[in-house]
């Protein structure tokens, strides 16, 4: 009888366990389903310039920056330079920038960039959002985990800003995980 009962235990537990599992799959996918679809038509000397970060996904690279802006170049090879830049902390904290380069994806979708700031190794940058007369920008990439909200001032206007949060919480992205960056 005891005999009995362990092998009942072991085998609830097990499925107790595997259900865990599938659940746990079920939710990170779930979690991880965005529209990360981009513009339809990119005018790359438009898009050149200087662009203030009004607000991010937390990430490494990039934590505790505040003042953060990023300017692109057009290169002669074709190449664009990008340099990001910003204070840690406080507006008049150390200044840190980083230059990187980018191309656009082979793919030739607009809208679609590969970046790198470290040697031969690319990440995607997309275009997901972008005002009709370039005055802000959204940016994601292929994974869930980055999303920038970049402006030519360094404020949106508020009934923009609302525009632009709505469209990305249709688009699936958790936007109580943007961290609004502090700018002059």
């Amino acid at each position: 009888m005891i005999r009995g009962i362990n092998h009942i235990y072991i085998y609830l537990m097990k499925i107790g366990i595997l259900a865990s599992l599938l659940c746990g799959l079920s939710m990170a996918v779930h979690a991880q389903k965005v529209d990360n679809s981009t513009i339809t038509s990119f005018d790359l000397n438009r898009y050149l310039g200087k662009w203030y970060e009004i607000a991010r996904y937390d990430h490494a690279f990039e934590r505790d920056l505040v003042g953060a802006t990023a300017e692109y170049t057009l290169l002669d090879n074709g190449m664009i330079k990008v340099l990001n830049s910003g204070h840690l902390y406080t507006l008049d904290g150390k200044f840190k920038e980083s230059t990187g380069k980018a191309k656009p994806n082979k793919n030739g979708k607009p809208g679609q960039l590969r970046v790198s700031f470290f040697g031969p190794f690319y990440s995607d940058y997309y275009i997901l959002d972008l005002a009709p007369d370039y005055s802000y920008s959204v940016v994601g990439s292929s994974s869930p985990k980055y999303l920038w909200i970049l402006s030519r001032t360094p404020q949106l206007k508020p009934d923009v800003q609302s525009k632009i949060i709505k469209n990305l919480q249709k688009r699936g992205y958790d936007t109580s995980k943007l961290i609004w960056v502090e700018q002059k």
